[in-house]
């Protein structure tokens, strides 16, 4: 199957000896929709402007429907739908005149899929959008990438800064409007449960590279955490070296490691490693996991023992 989206060893770097992205390779295939996600910095942002062609790799190369976003960049960015948490739309227009303005580059324009939108979300042809709130102008901007029906979808922390019940709401409405007519969708964001929750695929961006890249099934079913004292294996990198591990760290004198596998399959392997004792075996929450594998603390929801949105 023809890829719609598709990195080849890519590398970026905006000073020299400190690579952004070194080395990045993954495709997206029809229909699919893949959340791509990692800390901030780590080079979402600049993998999503490559895929745009509104940057060069510095190596690697990447494809759109098979063509190249610099050498062809009118035949691609006419399939593409694009939203990013820093666009920023023409103040003086109306939203009227932003919407002309697309029909116009976009001949399959849908005028029945921009009034459904603009009814969803309460939105008004004459509203001036200098006098929108920051979810209203996210909408118009969303209503701007779908309404010509585009092929693939890209966004980019769209619904960064937004409230949780209008993140929801922004991102089920792209969704559920393009990915069940076939669109192919590629979402950047550093919420897990935005994944979780819309996404049928993960790809985790950690130091440049791709730290991690299933389909979110396999996640909540074949990835887990073993935890283990520190003197039972002094050495964290002997424990990277241990097949199916994807991850280490150290915690509070406790070895925190991620591995391919069910809890009692991982768990029954462990026990069988010398000096290790004791070792305890969990499935974890997909937020849970981005944590562990990429590192910092867990945000204030989860220590409050409340559900992230």
């Amino acid at each position: 199957m023809t890829s719609i989206l598709e990195f080849s060893n890519i590398s970026r770097a905006y000073t020299r000896g400190v690579p952004v992205l070194d080395g990045v390779s993954f495709s997206v295939a029809p229909g699919e929709v893949v959340g791509l996600l990692g800390r901030n910095g780590s080079g979402k942002t600049t993998l999503i402007r490559i895929a745009k062609g509104m940057l060069y790799p510095h190596g690697g190369s990447v494809r759109v429907f098979g063509l190249s976003p610099t050498e062809n960049p009118v035949a691609v960015k006419k399939r593409i739908g694009y939203v990013a948490e820093d666009q920023i739309l023409p103040l003086r227009m109306t939203i009227a005149e932003l919407v002309d303005f697309h029909r116009y580059l976009f001949p399959h324009w849908n005028d029945a899929l921009q009034k459904q939108l603009m009814d969803r979300f309460g939105l008004h042809m004459n509203s001036k959008i200098k006098r929108l709130s920051k979810g209203e102008a996210r909408q118009v901007a969303l209503l701007c990438a779908v309404c010509h029906r585009p092929e693939l979808l890209i966004l980019d922390e769209p619904a960064g800064g937004l409230d949780p019940a209008a993140r929801r709401e922004f991102l089920e409405t792209s969704v559920q409007l393009l990915n069940r007519e076939g669109t192919t969708i590629l979402f950047s964001s550093h919420h897990m449960t935005d994944v979780e929750r819309i996404g049928g695929r993960v790809v985790l961006l950690d130091k440049g590279k791709v730290r991690l890249d299933h389909d979110v099934d396999r996640l909540r079913e074949e990835i887990c955490m073993a935890t283990f004292q520190r003197e039972s294996v002094p050495d964290g990198a002997a424990i990277e070296r241990m097949r199916g591990c994807l991850g280490v760290r150290m915690v509070r004198d406790e070895w925190h490691a991620i591995f391919e596998g069910t809890a009692e399959s991982v768990r029954r392997e462990l026990q069988n490693e010398p000096g290790i004792h004791e070792v305890r075996c969990v499935s974890l929450p997909l937020e849970e996991l981005f944590i562990e594998l990429v590192g910092g603390d867990r945000p204030a929801e989860l220590k409050e023992g409340v559900g992230v949105s």
